[in-house]
């Protein structure tokens, strides 16, 4: 391991973090660090690539970065100590450094953060929701898959699932982790919810409220009468953005970790 190392801090208001951890991670596939108001990577590796993505991110959201040199203190470990396995629903959610639970159905995710590993409250209470709803058979599709950690708890729930995501390498990652875990998907692309002409048992979208807002019609047309409709990524201030995008489904439960919402609905 070499003795320097690269921390590149990524700094933008609290509401865009995740996304930020989210993003980076997929470009990287590596490990970060999520604070209140920026997330950091420490690499060997070179940064143009990030870079130069980070600067096109500049368009939409209001960010900067550091970059520093510095002297390397294992942060690999460090970081491995600090990542426990959680055990959410049926499901126990661990690293490749801890060992699977026999009375569990378990999840393998090497995390490249907490976001896409369960921690995050948003994909905490999104399985949560799967442990619930989902049965053996079930049609299920995953829009804004990022690690693939959600379809990946369907399926092994027994359920038909495809994922897509607007971003490639959220894609690889996604296949990545399928592979891991010895599961199979029926279908994967790039893009959303309205490259698929299916309808599904259950829709699953983690993102965020602006963005559940703009796809909220093609998430529906993948609804069947009856079909139910998990949506996260939601700030509880920007809850009515969603909320007033679905009256014309039925709301039949709400879930709030933090300051993060997810809400459960089911067609009419």
């Amino acid at each position: 391991m070499s003795d320097i190392y690269i921390e590149l801090e990524v700094f933008a208001n609290s509401e865009f973090i995740d996304l930020l951890a989210d993003f980076i991670s997929t470009i990287t596939n590596e490990a970060v660090e999520i604070t209140e108001s920026s997330v950091i990577l420490r690499t060997t590796n070179d940064t143009t690539l990030l870079e130069s993505e980070l600067n096109k991110l500049k368009e939409s959201i209001d960010l900067y970065y550091t970059k520093e040199k510095k002297q390397n203190i294992d942060w690999i470990s460090k970081y491995k100590e600090s990542i426990a396995p959680i055990e959410v629903g049926d499901f126990w959610v661990y690293p490749s450094w801890y060992e699977p639970k026999e009375d569990k159905i378990n999840i393998l995710i090497n995390p490249a953060l907490a976001f896409g590993s369960g921690h995050h409250a948003t994909t905490y209470t999104t399985l949560e929701q799967i442990s619930k709803f989902v049965k053996k058979g079930d049609t299920l599709l995953d829009v804004g898959c990022g690690s693939g950690i959600l379809a990946l708890a369907a399926a092994k729930l027994g359920a038909v699932v495809d994922l897509c995501d607007t971003d490639p390498l959220a894609i690889d990652s996604a296949k990545e982790n399928f592979e891991l875990n010895k599961e199979e998907y029926r279908d994967i692309w790039v893009g959303s919810a309205n490259k698929s002409s299916k309808k599904y048992d259950i829709v699953v979208a983690n993102i965020i409220a602006d963005v559940l807002k703009m796809i909220s019609s093609e998430l529906k047309n993948r609804l069947n009468s009856g079909s139910i409709l998990i949506v996260s990524g939601i700030l509880d201030k920007k809850e009515n953005i969603v909320t007033d995008a679905f009256l014309d489904l039925d709301l039949i439960e709400r879930n709030q970790k933090d300051e993060w919402v997810t809400l459960t609905y089911k067609k009419r």
